[in-house]
């Protein structure tokens, strides 16, 4: 008589889940971001964004508090760059 070992895996998740629907090329970004056996969620969580847009006070206040050892002459120009290229009303057009 033949026996057989029968083993079960059952998965109960703890959180709701929600099905979302991504363009290819953003499925893809988000595939590329993934370490190792990670899940989609984790390396959601793991993303930060930006609340407000980057501004050249923000960048100016950085560099004078010593972030990475920018020069001056540098940061100067960067500024006087950024001072003959004004943020447009629409950023998409």
């Amino acid at each position: 008589m033949e026996s057989y070992e029968i083993s079960f895996s059952v998965y109960f998740s703890c959180m709701p889940t929600k099905t979302i629907t991504l363009e290819l090329d953003a499925y893809e970004k988000l595939r590329r971001t993934k370490r190792g056996g990670e899940s989609f969620t984790e390396v959601v969580r793991r993303a930060t964004w930006s609340d407000a847009p980057a501004t050249v006070a923000k960048l100016r206040n950085f560099y004078q508090q010593g972030g990475s050892g920018i020069s001056d002459k540098y940061r100067d120009a960067v500024e006087k760059a950024a001072s003959h290229d004004p943020i447009p009303d629409d950023p998409w057009a």
